[in-house]
Formats: structure tokens, sequence, C-alpha cells
């Protein structure tokens, strides 16, 4: 397919000024409409769709600023450029002030222009495209999009959509994979301060020598290696929101500077006195009980108060299993868009071995396992077969026990629990040759638990075969 030729205007009341520029331009691929004066240009511009305007500034009846200013007002997506003669910076100033991308002078350089008007509609073309993207995001995040219908998920949506346009601090905690980096994006595309950045920075993945700079920037010279001057995320968030994730791992000198941050909106770069000041909002998440945190001395409490202005505690998905279903739904989709596979679905009984399954993962784990079996399994469908065997045995395991009610009376509730538990442990146990790591790994305990369980119970090789 060719690609349509942009469409460039260009006015001035000089004829061979209009002949010199339209040839250039029509040498360098562009479609070129020329007008003598302000008035045939402003016919022009409301007739047809241009993507740059380059006028004179000194033109009869209709001065170049005036023109200027229609296509500012009257056509806000293209671009224009001054030409003057008189090579005035206070005229050029003046026009960029307006809204001008650039001025070129009198005499007209073939080389110059060239370069001028490719760089003029790259920008407009960068332009469109974060337009486009920020379009994209928005919808990506709406609160419509988020998925599950569970009465816990439906929780935290309803605090999200209340929350969303308000300038609060807000501290989401949850388990790894639960989808806290999701909750924050969504805060923030359905924001006032949408259309200004939002900047992610993980407080637990850069070593803490390098952390402050990446969140306040430095001067050159302010430590060995800074060879020059650079912006920490703070300043590139102004008027936008930054995402502090894993706040939890941020060491408490730290903590001291991100506490007068929250308080004052302003900061000083590594190295340097001068305090730059910003408008943002904070928004923080971390997998840590920050309670614990405190208690013990490793996080500051007056920070934490001021992080949890807003809580929001995302639930792990296993106590949200009747999302499931939805979300490997969601998942099927995505990916079979993304890969362009056949479509295939999930056989009743291999959804039943996932809604058995704990999903220490959480939804970031079953992610992972939808996008896997797509590419692995060979039929239209998605069998039990096609699951981890890990997440099979762990269906088989309870599938395997029935409480029964005798009839002709109750039964000791506490009694058959410890029984059930019994039977669970040992049949894990059985199945991993008696390994207590690989068995409460099966069991989705920890170890040092089921060996406790194992002494209470009295379980060992020799019990267990008598």
């Amino acid at each position: 397919m060719t690609k349509p030729m942009q469409k460039i205007l260009i006015v001035d009341d000089d004829p061979e000024i209009l002949e010199i520029i339209a040839d250039i331009l029509r040498e360098g691929g562009y479609a070129v409409d020329t007008a003598p004066d302000g008035v045939k240009a402003i016919r022009y511009i409301d007739a047809e769709s241009y993507d740059l305007v380059i006028t004179d500034l000194n033109l009869p009846e209709m001065d170049g600023m005036m023109v200027l200013k229609h296509v500012v007002d009257q056509s806000p997506d293209t671009m224009c450029i001054i030409l003057t003669g008189y090579g005035t910076i206070k005229s050029a100033v003046e026009a960029i002030k307006t809204g001008a991308f650039d001025y070129i002078t009198k005499p007209i350089k073939s080389g110059e222009i060239l370069m001028v008007v490719e760089k003029a509609l790259r920008y407009k073309h960068l332009e469109r495209e974060n337009i486009l993207l920020r379009r994209q995001l928005r919808k990506k995040y709406r609160f419509e999009n988020f998925v599950g219908d569970s009465r816990p998920i439906q929780k935290v949506f309803e605090l999200i959509e209340k929350v969303a346009d308000t300038d609060s601090t807000v501290l989401i905690t949850g388990e790894s994979g639960t989808g806290k980096e999701l909750i924050a994006k969504a805060i923030h595309y359905n924001s006032y301060r949408r259309d200004n950045p939002m900047v992610v920075i993980n407080c637990g993945a850069i070593p803490e020598e390098l952390l402050e700079s990446e969140l306040f920037g430095h001067e050159k010279g302010a430590f060995t290696g800074a060879h020059k001057s650079r912006i920490g995320r703070f300043e590139l968030a102004n008027e936008g929101t930054i995402f502090l994730d894993e706040i939890g791992d941020m060491s408490p000198n730290l903590q001291v500077k991100l506490l007068r941050v929250l308080q004052e909106q302003k900061f000083e770069r590594v190295g340097s006195t001068r305090t730059i000041k910003v408008d943002i909002r904070i928004i923080a998440a971390t997998n840590k009980n920050l309670i614990s945190s405190v208690n013990k001395g490793t996080f500051r409490e007056d920070l934490y108060y001021r992080l949890n202005v807003i809580p929001i505690k995302v639930p792990p998905l296993r106590h949200r299993k009747s999302d499931i279903p939805l979300l490997v739904d969601f998942f099927l989709k995505k990916f079979n868009e993304e890969k362009r596979e056949p479509i295939k679905e999930f056989r009743p009984e291999a959804i039943d071995a996932l809604l058995q399954y704990d999903w220490r993962g959480n939804v970031r784990e079953l992610e992972n396992l939808v996008e896997r079996v797509i590419i692995l399994a060979d039929g239209d469908e998605i069998e039990l077969e096609d699951i981890p065997e890990f997440i099979k045995g762990r269906a088989r395991t309870i599938e395997s026990f029935e409480a029964t009610i005798p009839p002709n009376g109750g039964i000791l509730f506490d009694h058959a629990v410890e029984e059930y538990e019994k039977k669970l442990i040992l049949q894990a146990l059985s199945e991993t040759n008696w390994v207590t790591t690989k068995a409460a790994k099966l069991l989705n305990i920890n170890r040092t638990t089921l060996i406790e369980k194992m002494k209470k119970k009295k379980l060992h090789r020799r019990a267990a075969s008598s």
C-alpha cells in the first residue's frame, strides 16, 4: 500500500519565494499548495486538511501571526512554521509562544527548510502516536475491563472508582501476582491526571545506593560515575502519578526523604542544594505486612500513615476462585489474538482441576499457565491431560475423599476433620515417597507446618504401613 503524501500549504506574497519553496518540497516528496496572502490561506485551511502550514510573517491584509492563530484555533493538529525576512528574535519567539513549531529566516536554504519540515512532521507523527497510545491505555484500564464478579474483587473495583479522580495517596497491598500494578494504572488512567505521565519504579529491584538517584536525580559529579546531570523519576512524573512498587523494601534512609516529598512535594537532586517543587500523586504497593515492619523498626510509622490514606487490599486468587473461569476465558481470548492461535476452550474437568488448586502465584500464575497450555495443547480443547501434573495431583488428592454422615446419628465433627487431614497428609507423603519438601509443596503448606502436623498425628513410615 502506497503511503499518502503529507500535505503542506505555503503562504507568502513573494511569487518567487513561493515557487522556490514549493519546488524544494515537491522534490522532497510532499504535496504542496500555495497562497499569496493570509485571506486566501485561511480559505484553504478551512477547506482542506494540511499536515503543515509555512507562512511568512509580513503579509498584506492579514499578517502571518493571524494565520498562525487561525491554525492553532481551527486546526490544532496542523503544524506551523514561520518565515521571516527580518530574523528578529522577538517576532520568532512570539510566534513560537503562540503555537508555531519553529521559524526559518530568509533567504531560504534548501537543506534547512527540508530539515525543519521533516522535524515538524516527525513531531506531529509522534504526538499523534502518543494521543492514540493514551486512548488505548484509557480503554485498557476502564473499570468495565476488570475481570471478576466475586464479591471480594468487586469491593476492590468499587473502591478504585471512588478514589481514582482524587489526589489522595493510595497504598495497595496484596500477595505477588494479584495485580497491584494493574490497579495503580487503573487509578491513574481514570483520574484527571491521565494525560500526564505515570512513572513506575520498583523499589526492590534497584540497589539502595542507586535508588536515591533514580528517584530524585543527581547533578554532574555528585558521585563516582555521575558524568552528567540526570532527571529523577519524581521530576519526570510532575503533574502525573508516580507508582512506588515494593515500597516495603525501601531503606530507612530513603524513607525519611520520601516522607518529606509526601509532606511538602519538594526535594533536591543528589549533589544539589536547589529545591525542586513538583505536583504529583503517589501510589505505593507492597506484598509485605507493613504493620509488622513498623513493629520491627524496619519501616517508619509516620511514613506508613502518610502512605496509607486510602488502603486497597487485593484478595489472593484462592479467595476469589469463582473468578477463575472468567479469568481463563479472558486470557484465552488475549493469547489467541496475540499469537493468532486457533480458539481453544478448557474442558469442564480441566477447569475443575484449576478450581482445586491454591494459586500461590495468583492471577499471574494463572495467566502463565493459560499461555503455556495454549501453546502446548494439540487439540482444539484443553483437556485435563494438558494441565500440569502438580495441579492435577492437587485435584486428585481432594477428590479422593468423600465425607458421609450416618443416617441414624451424627458424627464427631472434629474427629472426622482430623481423620480427613491425616489421610490427606498420608496420600501426599505416599505420592512423594515421603519426601516432606515435595509433600508440603503438593499440599501447598510450609514444610515446617507439615512436620509439626506429622509429629502431632504421630505419622511415620512404619505407622503408615502397619
